[in-house]
């Protein structure tokens, strides 16, 4: 028996894999003819931008922790979705001979795929000893791996997708540590690392989800007996903190930092519309995506599965339930009691993001409602006949719509007609059980990749001829200039930042103070893109070239090149990277700094905004009578070098944003920056000649480098060793 479900779970392994292989044929084909490619999107701009610039600095054996080619600079290795540690990404890079627009495609489709078989795995332990366990595992990671969520736009949301995978090896870790009286904690440790992996994958909310989804399901294996709960939670969390603190720690410092964090209850709030419902069943209705949808067939099977003798159907159906609710937002009072309750709720937008919990735990509930339906399908048959006839109703109702106003009904009766037709197959289906139990799992797969296989995800375009990741002439007439400053890449109704748009500085090495990273420095922030005029904006971050349809800008500037109706500005006199100020006055806080900054007669660069006094005398009057010079000699991502003369006490104002972990030193002696302008630093220089240098190490990073190293070390060794014990356990078997 052992060995019949041994092969039955190679052949169910099999047919997963090359389904996968079908339903992303287009990406995976050598033939250009006929390839398809992701659309450009938060993909082209945020994830392959982003991947470019990682693969770049880890190419040349360096560790990017600082990146200046976005937002006026930031911290890269704490920005969440650069994922700089993430192992698969990391991988991903090992096996490229360059970084192309189907590096990350390619990764994307291998997540989909360790997703179906990680749910199959833990489908086959939950349903462990059942009869038609292979199959029920067969049809849960069909519905997960193709259902409306995982196909809609978390393809294009790389961190999410790859977030989100994660969410069956946890589940499946905590199943087996709990399967006996005496927890197994090599099975916590499991548990742990995937979580772990989840939240190094870039995409704190739903590794958020996740982590409620472990613990509540911790807690529920335990039998709420909460000081046994207690202790395996914290081992679990100590797991998955020690595994990604190289990022974790570094991104909760930034975050505290970023604008994100002044987002108020309504900006959070948003979520699924009420008539999105609909999805449920009919799939792109209302809208094209439809990440509540599971298939009609499904449906039917995870009522079924809630109806069943499955005990854990009572937990998932309840996450299925609470995650439904919160995905409402704030038009849910769900949402409202857990924004106020949960830790971390507060953190995120988008709360139509808990559809991921959903299309987890239906697809668990999808596979419990197939061992019930095969077990008793007399039980069962009345019920599903029943719904697909109401659907079939439903569909003549709309029939008769469409046949008096086919111009508003025509989309509609589409899909109601073939979820009708589909339907009506399953009932046909049933009434054969289980004879044709796998002619069942067959029509569920058909609806799935008829729905979900060719969406607005993808274009006719082969990866390589993706004009995305060739530079325009207006970006090669930049590559070709020297010396150290940055470019407005624009801020226009349909892009941000360098042309095509997106994080495109971080890809083409060209320092823009745009970007489309959903962290962004609340003081630069403000200056750059909410509180101020872009001349402003240009004057603090050393901008000397503006992208802009405008045939002039509000300062004197001269078109250099042109692109269509794009035209690339030179500033005619640009502000230097860093130049020394005699005269100041002090702001402390940073809107009272963008008050001066906003009045018209202010004099930015004759006058410093500090948000304290300076720990050396200045000379009332100096400024203009000093006579100085500031030469960056070397400019790294990680390391600037400044060699300044002053024949005065000064100031060094530096278009450089402030930044916890920036060690700054005067002729070898630290110096402490002062913020400037409510964004920038400042530094005290006596009258002389001196070198400053600006090194990121920061210290955060160096903390969470460690707990990482310790905690990945020992679970290398604890894994050799299960392994090790394994495989002699096996062999004297």
């Amino acid at each position: 028996m052992k060995s019949l479900m041994k092969r039955h779970d190679w052949q169910a392994i099999i047919v997963l894999i090359l389904l996968w292989a079908l339903f992303f044929w287009r990406i995976l084909t050598p033939n250009t003819y006929d390839q398809a490619s992701f659309v450009e999107s938060d993909y082209s701009g945020q994830f392959v931008t982003f991947g470019a610039y990682q693969y770049a600095r880890f190419s040349n054996g360096e560790i990017p922790l600082w990146n200046p080619y976005n937002n006026g600079g930031l911290p890269f290795i704490a920005d969440t979705q650069a994922a700089v540690f993430y192992p698969p990404r990391l991988l991903t890079i090992a096996l490229s001979s360059a970084w192309t627009y189907a590096s990350l495609q390619v990764e994307v489709a291998l997540h989909v795929l360790l997703y179906t078989l990680l749910m199959y795995a833990l489908i086959r332990r939950m349903t462990l000893g059942k009869q038609y366990s292979v199959l029920a595992a067969f049809i849960g990671a069909i519905t997960a791996g193709y259902g409306g969520f995982m196909t809609g736009y978390p393809p294009l949301q790389v961190a999410l997708l790859e977030a989100a995978i994660w969410l069956p090896l946890v589940i499946l870790g905590i199943l087996e540590a709990t399967r006996q009286a005496v927890i197994r904690w090599q099975w916590i440790a499991l548990a742990g690392w995937a979580l772990g992996l989840s939240w190094m994958a870039g995409h704190p909310q739903t590794s958020w989800f996740a982590t409620y989804a472990a613990v509540g399901f911790l807690a529920y294996r335990v039998d709420f007996q909460w000081r046994k709960w207690l202790i395996w939670t914290s081992m679990l969390g100590a797991v998955t903190f020690g595994v990604t603190a190289v990022q974790l720690i570094p991104g909760f410092e930034y975050l505290q930092l970023t604008m994100r964090n002044n987002f108020t209850f309504d900006a959070k709030g948003g979520g699924f519309e009420f008539n999105d419902l609909t999805s449920l069943i009919f799939p792109r209705l209302p809208f094209f995506w439809s990440p509540l949808y599971f298939g009609a067939i499904g449906f039917a099977l995870a009522v079924i599965g809630l109806l069943s003798k499955e005990r854990d159907r009572i937990f998932w159906g309840v996450v299925a339930i609470v995650a439904l609710g919160l995905s409402f937002g704030d038009k849910s009072p769900l949402f409202h009691a857990a924004y106020n309750i949960l830790p971390g709720m507060r953190f995120f937008r988008g709360q139509e993001r808990a559809v991921f919990l959903f299309a987890n735990s239906t697809a668990i509930l999808t596979a419990f409602g197939v061992i019930a339906l095969l077990d008793s399908p007399a039980t069962f048959r009345r019920w599903f006949s029943g719904f697909a006839a109401a659907c079939a109703l439903i569909a003549s109702s709309i029939y008769v719509l469409w046949s008096s106003n086919p111009d508003v009904y025509n989309y509609i009766i589409n899909q109601a007609v073939f979820i009708a037709v589909i339907l009506g197959i399953a009932a046909i289906a049933i009434y054969n059980l289980p004879r044709w139990k796998w002619a069942l799992a067959a029509l569920i797969v058909f609806e799935l990749f008829t729905v979900n296989m060719d969406n607005l995800n993808y274009e006719p375009i082969p990866a390589s001829e993706r004009t995305f990741m060739q530079p325009s002439p207006l970006v090669e007439y930049l590559q070709a200039q020297t010396g150290v400053f940055r470019v407005d890449g624009g801020l226009e109704t349909t892009r941000i930042g360098i042309p095509p748009g997106g994080n495109t500085g971080s890809l083409y090495h060209i320092a823009d103070i745009r970007g489309i990273s959903p962290l962004f420095l609340d003081g630069p922030h403000a200056i750059i893109q909410r509180a101020l005029p872009s001349e402003v904006a240009w004057e603090m971050f050393a901008v000397r070239y503006v992208f802009s349809y405008l045939e002039t800008l509000p300062v004197t500037s001269q078109i250099v090149a042109t692109e269509g109706d794009l035209k690339l500005h030179e500033l005619s006199d640009p502000r230097p990277y860093a130049m020394m100020l005699y005269d100041y006055v002090v702001a402390p806080g940073d809107e009272f700094a963008r008050e001066y900054l906003a009045n018209p007669n202010f004099n930015e660069r004759q006058t410093l905004i500090l948000a304290e006094e300076p720990p050396i005398s200045i000379r009332a009057g100096a400024e203009g009578e000093s006579t100085w010079n500031a030469a960056i000699t070397d400019y790294q991502p990680e390391q600037i070098t400044i060699q300044v003369s002053t024949d005065e006490n000064g100031l060094l104002s530096i278009a450089h944003v402030d930044y916890p972990g920036w060690h700054i030193t005067l002729d070898g002696v630290t110096v402490h920056p002062i913020r400037a302008y409510g964004a920038v630093i400042a530094l005290p220089i006596p009258a002389g000649e001196h070198e400053v240098i600006l090194t990121y190490a920061p210290r955060s990073f160096q903390i969470g480098a460690g707990l990482s190293l310790v905690t990945w070390s020992g679970l290398i060794i604890l894994g050799s060793l299960t392994l090790f014990r394994g495989i002699g356990l096996w062999r004297s078997s």
